[in-house]
Parts: C-alpha cells; structure tokens; sequence
C-alpha cells in the first residue's frame, strides 16, 4: 500500500514489486523524483529523502531512519540512524551505523564502514575503509578537501577493552567556516584513538599513527614503537592525561556542533521540509554521538580501581605518585565531571562572540544553500564566530581541572 502511496506521489521504483516500503514510512516524507532502485527497502518514521536522491543506483540498499538532503547517493548497502546532507555519495557495500552525520558533498567509495563519524563538507573516503567514533574536517571545495585513503582504519577499540577513543581530525570552531587546509590520511594506514591531527597535515600512505599531530602544514612521520616486550596487564592503565583530555576536547567540538545546528545552521536549513529534517537528524546525531563519548568515559572511570589495585599487587608496573592520583581521582570524581559534561556549557560560553556573530550571519542572505552562505562571511566575523565556538571546546576541556 506504502508503495502505491509513493508511485501516486511521483517517486520513482524502477521495479516496484521487489521493494519494500514499511508501514511506519510516512510517504510525504519522500520527495517527488526520488529514485529507488530494485531490491530496496526502507522503513521508520523519521526517514526523510529530499528532492533528487537516488537509492540503490548499484546494489540493493536498506535504509532505517535515515534522513537525506537535496540530490544524494546510497549506491547500496546498510544505513540506519544518519543523517546525509546535499549531495553525499556512498558507494555500494557501505554500512552507515547510528551517530553517522555527513555534511554536504561528503561520503566514501565502495565497502567503507561508518559509526558516530562526523564529515563536515568536503571530505571524502576512499574505499574499503572502517572509520568509526572521529570527526574529520578541513578543505575548501570539493577539488579542494580532506581524504582518508583507500584501506584506511581508525582503532577505536584498544588492548584494554574500552572504546574512550574518539579521535578529532580538524576541529569545529575553524572546520565550519569552509576555510582551512585539507588533511590527508594515507592509504593503508591507521590511526590510533583517541588522537588529534590538525589542518594541512599529511600521513604517510601505511603508517600508523599513535601520536597526535597538531603542527600544521606538515608531513608528519609518526614514532616507531620502542622495541622489546613491554608487561602488559589488560586494565592496567598508565597515564591518562592523553585520553581524558583528548576525549574531553572532543565532546566540546560535539557541543559547539550542536550549537552551530541549533542557531545557525536554522537560517540556511529551516523552512524547507527535508533540510529541515535533516538538521533535526543531524541535531539528533550529534546528542547520541555526546552520549557515546560520556558513556566511554565512565566506562574508563570504572576501570581506574581496578587498574590501581594492580599496580598495588604488583601484578602491573608500578605507577609514579603523579598517574595514581590522576586515576583515583577519575574514579572518585567522574559523577560530577558526567553531570557537567552532559549539561552542556551555559549560555555564558562565547555569549559576547556569539551575539557579534550572529549580528553578522543574520544579514547574510541564505537561500538555502549553507555552503555559499558560510563563503559570505566577512573574515572579521569568521573570526568572531571561531572564537564563540572554541571558547564551547575550552569550557568542556576546563571540567579536567576537576581532577588536576
């Protein structure tokens, strides 16, 4: 009956009686001209596809909650719970996993595999990829834009069995306003989490990556790993300053993110029922992808006992007075560190910058296109909103002094 309903509104099944459209499918939330090839199915109530988008131009395609822009491509494969804006492409054999956002003109190739990734426009995967829990910016321009090589894996799961392992590749203070340098992951390489690389920098195609890399414009050739065998107890930790403060540099950008969405992503993409979706999917995305992060800490949080009454026994290293402290105090402090992460940072967070900004971003004519109206920003203001946004990151970053 979904499938009729959809043919009378003008959307296109080139092979209706081999595609499956759920009940729970609202059919006004497709648009007209949407193409969905044989062997498709969709279903859930927040699905939206907007105008010009194409379903299974190479393979059978399922698609659950999903919401889609103007014009984009899912040539085939699994995508539950994302949210993909004008013009994104994946290619076929992809599986796109709750917490996935991809800006305009992002994607991947063939067999790339998403979950809680962040694509601000521009960048683009390669094929044959696994890159879950990271945001990745910078370019200007689809000639212009960040890339992760073909075979590329961000290790979001480590030795110790705990996933506090986001990485950052840009940021979004700087990566919103369409200005910076590209990255580039080299192909069959790896990044370990939780890392930071910023704008401009190149790793080596088969390099892995375990440091963060935060000097732009460079080739960065990342350490070899020491030699000899290192004792190694599962949940015995050493130092983690890294992790934390990695961690909680990330789930600022996540809030600046949202704010970005909440206020002036309003102006290019409400108005209009499917962009409008979209942003509510891509607000909804970056809630669930905060919610990851707070999770995975506490996670560690709960290791920190543990890890401490090992090196007690013996049965690990033995820890400096400087790394027991910092674990214990995780342990004995993460309830008020949870609470003020999930708040979120007050209205106090970059208010003087925010309101300059937004002064400025609402003369900017919109019209629907985000992309050109973010290239409108006068540099002042570009700077000004920056500034907002980072001080979103500090004031997420500052709740480590809790335990410092």
């Amino acid at each position: 009956m979904n499938a009729q309903r959809l043919i009378d509104r003008g959307v296109v099944l080139t092979n209706p009686l081999s595609v499956e459209i759920a009940d729970s499918i609202v059919p006004e939330s497709i648009a007209p001209g949407v193409i969905i090839h044989s062997g498709c199915r969709l279903s859930g109530a927040e699905t939206s596809i907007g105008p010009g988008s194409e379903i299974g131009g190479e393979a059978p395609a399922i698609i659950e909650n999903c919401q889609l822009g103007r014009n984009v491509e899912l040539k085939g494969g699994f995508f539950s719970g994302a949210t993909f804006l004008d013009k994104v492409s994946m290619g076929s054999g992809a599986q796109v996993r709750p917490g996935t956002l991809l800006e305009e003109e992002s994607g991947g190739a063939h067999a790339v595999g998403f979950k809680q990734t962040i694509f601000l426009p521009f960048v683009t995967a390669g094929s044959l990829i696994n890159f879950c829990d990271a945001l990745m910016a910078g370019g200007t321009s689809r000639s212009n834009h960040s890339e992760i090589g073909s075979s590329y894996i961000h290790f979001n799961f480590t030795p110790h069995q705990d996933k506090a392992t986001a990485s950052l590749i840009g940021d979004v203070p700087n990566g919103v306003f369409l200005d910076r340098q590209p990255i580039f992951l080299g192909g069959q390489g790896g990044l370990v989490g939780p890392a930071r690389i910023t704008y401009g920098v190149v790793l080596p195609a088969g390099a892995i990556c375990r440091q963060d890399a935060l000097d732009e414009n460079t080739l960065f050739i990342p350490r070899a790993l020491p030699g000899g065998n290192i004792k190694f107890i599962c949940g015995a930790y050493r130092d983690i300053r890294r992790i934390l403060h990695n961690n909680l540099i990330y789930i600022g950008n996540l809030w600046a993110l949202h704010e970005w969405y909440r206020l002036v992503r309003a102006r290019t993409m409400s108005g209009e029922p499917f962009l409008e979706a979209c942003r509510q999917g891509a607000i909804r995305r970056i809630e669930s992808g905060i919610e990851e992060r707070i999770k995975r800490l506490s996670e560690l949080a709960g290791k920190m006992l543990f890890s401490l009454e090992s090196a007690k026994s013996g049965r690990s290293a033995a820890l400096t007075p400087e790394i027991r402290a910092m674990q214990r105090a995780l342990a004995g402090h993460w309830p008020e560190m949870e609470t003020r992460l999930r708040e979120g940072p007050d209205d106090s967070a970059g208010n003087a910058a925010r309101e300059k900004f937004m002064n400025v971003w609402e003369k900017i004519a919109a019209n629907g296109n985000h992309i050109e109206a973010v290239r409108a920003i006068p540099p002042e203001a570009r700077e000004t909103g920056a500034k907002w946004l980072q001080e979103i990151v500090d004031a997420a970053t500052a709740i480590m002094t809790i335990i410092t």
